[in-house]
């Protein structure tokens, strides 16, 4: 599962990039676009628009490991795109390949609060019996048609109570990141 969500981000930020460069390519707001070619090369230093690779490893308030890639692929982004969570990004701005920083952000600046209208009850056959006991993560499909986490909250005679809060909303996030690789895009 982490392997999948590992190569949907690295997509996103290919996207992005592609995304980003194409509009390098217009000289200005409505213009045709020229066939100035674009480029990859290495960063100096992350910005808006760097591509930048990461190693990390995320735990909660009390210390435990909630994920990490360290000794697996790096995790790739492109800075400015919302790819990840905004208190982290905006910490990493300016930091340069092979710089080290622990970064502490704040539910606000992470996966929000917890919404209580994001509690829904369900009948109970909409459910397998085996996905029917509290705590149980599924996975929905959002109006776009990403995949979207869901815990079972609680179990009633004949509904099931799930919570469409992202897992680590209302969580204090401590990141220690290492910056393996900044690509810039520059025009040839």
């Amino acid at each position: 599962m982490k392997k999948l969500l590992g190569l949907l981000i690295m997509s996103a930020a290919v996207l992005g990039a592609l995304f980003f460069l194409s509009n390098l390519a217009r000289t200005s707001v409505g213009a045709r676009p020229t066939n100035q070619a674009v480029t990859l090369k290495p960063g100096s230093a992350i910005q808006e628009g760097s591509i930048v690779s990461i190693e990390y490893t995320l735990t909660d308030e009390a210390g435990k490991v909630i994920d990490t890639n360290v000794g697996k692929e790096p995790l790739s982004y492109m800075q400015g795109a919302g790819q990840i969570v905004a208190g982290l990004e905006r910490e990493l701005t300016g930091l340069k390949i092979g710089e080290q920083k622990k970064v502490q952000v704040k539910p606000e600046e992470g996966y929000g609060m917890p919404d209580e209208k994001a509690f829904r009850e369900l009948p109970k056959e909409e459910l397998p019996v085996e996905a029917q006991k509290v705590g149980t993560m599924l996975m929905s499909k959002s109006s776009d048609g990403r995949g979207r986490p869901v815990r079972v909250h609680q179990v009633k005679e004949k509904t099931i109570v799930v919570d469409f809060n992202h897992p680590l909303a209302g969580k204090t996030l401590n990141f220690d990141v290492k910056i393996k690789n900044i690509q810039s895009a520059q025009a040839k």
